[in-house]
Protein backbone atom coordinates (compact mmCIF):
# COMPACT_ATOMS: atom_id res chain seq x y z
CA UNK A 1 0.00 0.00 0.00
CA UNK A 2 2.45 2.20 1.17
CA UNK A 3 4.37 1.75 -2.41
CA UNK A 4 1.23 2.34 -4.11
CA UNK A 5 0.77 5.78 -2.24
CA UNK A 6 4.33 6.75 -3.28
CA UNK A 7 4.01 5.99 -7.19
CA UNK A 8 0.53 8.12 -7.04
CA UNK A 9 2.07 11.74 -5.05
CA UNK A 10 5.11 11.30 -7.35
CA UNK A 11 2.27 11.21 -10.44
CA UNK A 12 0.65 14.13 -8.65
CA UNK A 13 3.87 16.11 -8.32
CA UNK A 14 4.66 15.75 -12.05
CA UNK A 15 0.84 16.80 -12.87
CA UNK A 16 1.26 19.40 -11.02
CA UNK A 17 4.34 20.80 -12.49
CA UNK A 18 3.02 20.19 -15.89
CA UNK A 19 -0.17 22.55 -15.15
CA UNK A 20 2.38 25.32 -13.93
CA UNK A 21 4.11 24.56 -17.61
CA UNK A 22 0.61 24.69 -19.76
CA UNK A 23 -0.92 27.78 -17.95
CA UNK A 24 2.57 29.58 -18.47
CA UNK A 25 3.04 28.80 -21.69
CA UNK A 26 -0.69 29.82 -22.59
CA UNK A 27 -0.71 32.98 -20.33
CA UNK A 28 2.83 34.12 -22.63
CA UNK A 29 0.45 34.10 -25.29
CA UNK A 30 -1.91 36.10 -24.52
CA UNK A 31 -0.81 40.11 -25.05
CA UNK A 32 -0.90 42.45 -22.27
CA UNK A 33 -1.25 42.32 -19.15
CA UNK A 34 -1.00 43.62 -15.28
CA UNK A 35 -0.34 47.35 -15.92
CA UNK A 36 -0.30 46.90 -19.51
CA UNK A 37 -4.15 46.62 -19.79
CA UNK A 38 -3.40 50.54 -18.09
CA UNK A 39 -4.33 53.22 -19.90
CA UNK A 40 -1.49 56.40 -20.35
CA UNK A 41 0.97 53.93 -18.52
CA UNK A 42 4.71 55.61 -19.07
CA UNK A 43 7.30 52.90 -19.99
CA UNK A 44 9.29 53.84 -16.92
CA UNK A 45 6.07 52.11 -15.23
CA UNK A 46 6.17 48.75 -17.86
CA UNK A 47 9.94 48.87 -17.46
CA UNK A 48 9.45 48.76 -13.23
CA UNK A 49 6.53 46.33 -13.76
CA UNK A 50 8.37 43.86 -15.91
CA UNK A 51 11.35 44.09 -13.97
CA UNK A 52 9.25 43.13 -10.42
CA UNK A 53 7.59 40.52 -12.03
CA UNK A 54 10.40 39.09 -13.80
CA UNK A 55 9.05 39.39 -17.37
CA UNK A 56 12.53 41.22 -18.43
CA UNK A 57 14.02 37.69 -18.53
CA UNK A 58 14.10 35.24 -21.01
CA UNK A 59 10.87 32.77 -20.75
CA UNK A 60 13.13 29.57 -19.60
CA UNK A 61 14.29 31.65 -16.37
CA UNK A 62 10.48 32.75 -15.73
CA UNK A 63 9.43 29.26 -15.76
CA UNK A 64 12.05 28.33 -13.73
CA UNK A 65 11.25 31.24 -11.41
CA UNK A 66 7.50 29.77 -11.48
CA UNK A 67 8.55 26.76 -10.26
CA UNK A 68 10.55 27.60 -7.43
CA UNK A 69 7.91 30.14 -5.71
CA UNK A 70 4.97 26.64 -6.17
CA UNK A 71 8.24 24.53 -4.81
CA UNK A 72 9.42 26.93 -1.82
CA UNK A 73 5.44 27.97 -1.68
CA UNK A 74 6.79 31.47 -1.53
CA UNK A 75 4.18 32.69 -3.77
CA UNK A 76 3.89 35.48 -6.34
CA UNK A 77 1.93 38.90 -6.01
CA UNK A 78 -1.20 39.42 -8.10
CA UNK A 79 -0.88 42.04 -10.86
CA UNK A 80 -4.28 43.31 -10.59
CA UNK A 81 -5.45 43.27 -6.72
CA UNK A 82 -1.99 45.28 -5.85
CA UNK A 83 -0.31 44.55 -2.57
CA UNK A 84 -1.80 41.16 -2.12
CA UNK A 85 -0.48 37.54 -2.68
CA UNK A 86 -1.71 35.23 -4.33
CA UNK A 87 -1.90 33.06 -1.52
CA UNK A 88 -4.39 35.74 0.17
CA UNK A 89 -6.70 35.69 -2.39
CA UNK A 90 -7.08 31.99 -2.39
CA UNK A 91 -7.62 32.12 0.90
CA UNK A 92 -9.96 34.93 0.92
CA UNK A 93 -12.07 32.94 -1.85
CA UNK A 94 -11.82 29.16 -0.95
CA UNK A 95 -13.89 29.21 2.41
CA UNK A 96 -17.12 30.38 0.45
CA UNK A 97 -16.19 28.13 -2.53
CA UNK A 98 -15.49 25.28 0.10
CA UNK A 99 -18.83 25.65 1.97
CA UNK A 100 -20.64 25.98 -1.08
CA UNK A 101 -18.68 22.95 -2.88
CA UNK A 102 -19.27 20.29 0.16
CA UNK A 103 -22.84 21.23 0.85
CA UNK A 104 -23.22 20.29 -2.83
CA UNK A 105 -21.27 16.51 -2.62
CA UNK A 106 -23.38 16.17 0.40
CA UNK A 107 -26.39 16.60 -1.89
CA UNK A 108 -25.33 14.84 -4.37
CA UNK A 109 -24.61 11.40 -2.56
CA UNK A 110 -27.53 12.02 -0.83
CA UNK A 111 -29.89 12.04 -4.19
CA UNK A 112 -28.02 10.39 -6.52
CA UNK A 113 -26.80 7.05 -4.91
CA UNK A 114 -30.22 5.51 -3.54
CA UNK A 115 -31.97 7.09 -6.83
CA UNK A 116 -29.30 4.88 -9.06
CA UNK A 117 -29.06 2.12 -6.69
CA UNK A 118 -33.26 2.19 -6.53
CA UNK A 119 -33.05 2.25 -10.30
CA UNK A 120 -30.58 -0.55 -10.58
CA UNK A 121 -33.15 -3.16 -8.49
CA UNK A 122 -36.10 -2.86 -10.46
CA UNK A 123 -34.80 -2.91 -14.11
CA UNK A 124 -37.05 -2.04 -16.69
CA UNK A 125 -40.36 -0.58 -14.77
CA UNK A 126 -41.75 2.56 -14.23
CA UNK A 127 -39.69 3.37 -11.29
CA UNK A 128 -36.69 2.42 -13.06
CA UNK A 129 -37.86 4.59 -16.21
CA UNK A 130 -38.65 7.80 -14.13
CA UNK A 131 -34.96 7.46 -11.85
CA UNK A 132 -33.38 7.48 -15.55
CA UNK A 133 -35.49 10.13 -17.13
CA UNK A 134 -35.01 12.46 -13.95
CA UNK A 135 -31.34 11.39 -13.84
CA UNK A 136 -31.17 12.06 -17.71
CA UNK A 137 -32.97 15.51 -17.29
CA UNK A 138 -30.64 16.49 -14.50
CA UNK A 139 -27.42 16.20 -16.71
CA UNK A 140 -29.45 17.72 -19.89
CA UNK A 141 -30.16 21.00 -17.43
CA UNK A 142 -27.18 23.29 -17.57
CA UNK A 143 -26.45 25.40 -14.20
CA UNK A 144 -26.70 28.98 -16.27
CA UNK A 145 -30.68 27.20 -15.99
CA UNK A 146 -31.43 25.19 -13.27
CA UNK A 147 -29.64 28.20 -11.19
CA UNK A 148 -31.78 31.14 -12.21
CA UNK A 149 -34.78 29.05 -11.82
CA UNK A 150 -33.94 28.31 -8.18
CA UNK A 151 -33.39 31.58 -7.40
CA UNK A 152 -36.44 32.97 -9.27
CA UNK A 153 -39.02 29.97 -7.27
CA UNK A 154 -36.92 30.31 -3.91
CA UNK A 155 -35.22 33.21 -3.69
CA UNK A 156 -37.78 36.25 -5.53
CA UNK A 157 -41.04 34.11 -5.26
CA UNK A 158 -40.81 32.30 -1.95
CA UNK A 159 -38.43 34.38 -0.70
CA UNK A 160 -37.29 31.60 1.65
CA UNK A 161 -33.33 32.53 0.37
CA UNK A 162 -31.22 35.50 -0.77
CA UNK A 163 -31.24 35.28 -4.80
CA UNK A 164 -27.89 36.21 -4.77
CA UNK A 165 -25.24 37.63 -2.43
CA UNK A 166 -23.00 35.65 0.62
CA UNK A 167 -24.72 37.56 3.43
CA UNK A 168 -26.69 35.20 5.32
CA UNK A 169 -25.69 31.92 6.97
CA UNK A 170 -28.37 30.08 4.36
CA UNK A 171 -26.69 31.94 1.27
CA UNK A 172 -25.31 28.34 0.59
CA UNK A 173 -28.36 26.59 -0.01
CA UNK A 174 -29.24 27.57 -3.48
CA UNK A 175 -25.93 27.52 -5.32
CA UNK A 176 -25.36 24.16 -3.41
CA UNK A 177 -28.35 22.78 -4.39
CA UNK A 178 -28.15 23.71 -8.17
CA UNK A 179 -24.74 21.76 -8.27
CA UNK A 180 -25.78 19.51 -6.37
CA UNK A 181 -28.83 17.99 -8.25
CA UNK A 182 -26.76 18.50 -11.39
CA UNK A 183 -24.22 15.75 -10.08
CA UNK A 184 -26.38 13.89 -9.01
CA UNK A 185 -27.97 12.63 -11.77
CA UNK A 186 -24.66 11.79 -12.73
CA UNK A 187 -23.98 9.89 -9.65
CA UNK A 188 -27.19 8.34 -10.46
CA UNK A 189 -26.66 7.12 -14.11
CA UNK A 190 -23.00 5.61 -12.68
CA UNK A 191 -25.16 3.69 -9.85
CA UNK A 192 -27.55 2.38 -11.49
CA UNK A 193 -25.19 0.61 -14.22
CA UNK A 194 -22.66 -0.19 -12.31
CA UNK A 195 -25.21 -2.19 -9.58
CA UNK A 196 -26.82 -3.51 -12.46
CA UNK A 197 -23.66 -5.27 -13.93
CA UNK A 198 -22.47 -6.22 -10.57
CA UNK A 199 -25.86 -8.02 -9.47
CA UNK A 200 -25.66 -10.19 -12.64
CA UNK A 201 -22.02 -11.47 -11.92
CA UNK A 202 -21.17 -15.17 -10.94
CA UNK A 203 -20.27 -14.48 -6.72
CA UNK A 204 -23.93 -12.36 -6.53
CA UNK A 205 -25.33 -15.77 -8.06
CA UNK A 206 -23.66 -17.60 -5.60
CA UNK A 207 -24.26 -15.62 -2.43
CA UNK A 208 -28.23 -16.01 -3.07
CA UNK A 209 -28.07 -19.75 -3.95
CA UNK A 210 -26.68 -19.92 -0.54
CA UNK A 211 -29.49 -18.68 1.03
CA UNK A 212 -27.86 -15.25 2.05
CA UNK A 213 -30.97 -12.40 1.91
CA UNK A 214 -31.62 -9.92 -0.74
CA UNK A 215 -30.49 -6.87 1.59
CA UNK A 216 -27.61 -8.67 2.57
CA UNK A 217 -26.48 -9.49 -1.36
CA UNK A 218 -27.58 -5.92 -1.88
CA UNK A 219 -25.83 -3.78 0.49
CA UNK A 220 -23.21 -6.69 1.84
CA UNK A 221 -21.95 -7.94 -1.54
CA UNK A 222 -22.89 -5.35 -4.43
CA UNK A 223 -22.96 -2.26 -3.14
CA UNK A 224 -18.94 -2.37 -2.25
CA UNK A 225 -18.11 -3.30 -6.04
CA UNK A 226 -20.49 -1.00 -7.78
CA UNK A 227 -19.23 1.93 -5.59
CA UNK A 228 -16.03 2.17 -7.26
CA UNK A 229 -16.97 4.03 -10.61
CA UNK A 230 -18.37 6.46 -8.43
CA UNK A 231 -15.53 7.05 -6.32
CA UNK A 232 -13.69 7.16 -9.39
CA UNK A 233 -16.40 10.21 -10.32
CA UNK A 234 -16.11 11.93 -7.29
CA UNK A 235 -12.13 12.99 -7.33
CA UNK A 236 -12.46 15.74 -10.01
CA UNK A 237 -16.09 15.84 -9.13
CA UNK A 238 -15.55 16.96 -5.41
CA UNK A 239 -12.40 18.88 -6.82
CA UNK A 240 -14.88 21.06 -9.23
CA UNK A 241 -17.25 21.32 -6.45
CA UNK A 242 -15.26 22.63 -3.97
CA UNK A 243 -13.34 24.79 -5.77
CA UNK A 244 -17.08 26.26 -7.13
CA UNK A 245 -18.35 26.40 -10.95
CA UNK A 246 -17.45 29.34 -12.43
CA UNK A 247 -21.06 29.71 -14.08
CA UNK A 248 -22.71 29.07 -10.11
CA UNK A 249 -20.42 31.56 -8.18
CA UNK A 250 -21.71 34.46 -11.18
CA UNK A 251 -24.96 33.99 -11.08
CA UNK A 252 -25.35 34.03 -7.19
CA UNK A 253 -22.83 36.73 -7.18
CA UNK A 254 -20.64 34.74 -4.41
CA UNK A 255 -16.89 35.96 -3.29
CA UNK A 256 -15.33 32.50 -3.69
CA UNK A 257 -12.63 31.29 -6.72
CA UNK A 258 -14.48 31.40 -9.57
CA UNK A 259 -15.14 34.99 -9.36
CA UNK A 260 -11.24 35.77 -9.06
CA UNK A 261 -10.90 33.40 -11.88
CA UNK A 262 -12.47 35.65 -14.14
CA UNK A 263 -10.91 38.57 -12.79
CA UNK A 264 -7.64 37.16 -13.51
CA UNK A 265 -8.49 35.96 -17.25
CA UNK A 266 -10.04 39.15 -17.89
CA UNK A 267 -7.59 41.20 -16.35
CA UNK A 268 -4.30 39.54 -17.53
CA UNK A 269 -3.19 38.60 -13.97
CA UNK A 270 -0.78 36.37 -15.00
CA UNK A 271 0.52 34.96 -11.32
CA UNK A 272 -2.88 34.90 -10.29
CA UNK A 273 -4.07 33.01 -13.42
CA UNK A 274 -1.42 30.29 -12.80
CA UNK A 275 -2.34 30.39 -8.89
CA UNK A 276 -5.36 29.79 -9.38
CA UNK A 277 -4.78 26.70 -12.28
CA UNK A 278 -2.15 25.06 -9.44
CA UNK A 279 -4.41 24.72 -6.56
CA UNK A 280 -6.91 23.72 -8.58
CA UNK A 281 -4.71 20.79 -10.24
CA UNK A 282 -3.54 20.49 -6.59
CA UNK A 283 -6.94 19.49 -5.17
CA UNK A 284 -7.64 17.20 -8.05
CA UNK A 285 -4.86 15.42 -7.48
CA UNK A 286 -5.62 15.44 -3.89
CA UNK A 287 -9.23 14.00 -4.44
CA UNK A 288 -8.06 11.27 -7.04
CA UNK A 289 -5.01 9.92 -4.17
CA UNK A 290 -8.10 9.61 -1.89
CA UNK A 291 -10.33 7.68 -4.34
CA UNK A 292 -7.09 5.97 -5.46
CA UNK A 293 -6.47 4.20 -1.45
CA UNK A 294 -10.21 3.97 -1.16
CA UNK A 295 -10.70 1.73 -3.88
CA UNK A 296 -7.04 -0.24 -3.41
CA UNK A 297 -8.77 -0.60 0.61
CA UNK A 298 -12.14 -1.99 -1.68
CA UNK A 299 -10.69 -4.05 -4.26
CA UNK A 300 -7.35 -5.78 -3.38
CA UNK A 301 -6.41 -5.86 -7.34
CA UNK A 302 -5.95 -2.68 -7.72
CA UNK A 303 -3.08 -2.96 -5.32
CA UNK A 304 -1.42 -5.70 -6.91
CA UNK A 305 -1.33 -3.82 -10.25
CA UNK A 306 0.47 -0.46 -8.43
Amino acid sequence: MIRFIVSRIVQGIIVIFAVITITFALSKMVPGGGVRNERFISKEAQKAQDEYYGRDKPWIVQLGLQFKHYATLNLPESEHYKGRGVDEIIASGFPVSATVGGAALLIALVIGVPLGAYAALRPNTLEDRTSTLAATLGICAPSMVLGPLLALLFGLKLRWFNASGWFDASDWVLPAMTLGIIYSAYIARLMRGSLRETLAQEFIRTARAKGASETSVVFLHAMKLASLPVLNFLGPAAAGMLTGSFIVETIFQLPGLGQFFISAAINKDIPLTIALSTFYAALIVSFNLIVDILQAALNPRIRLQA
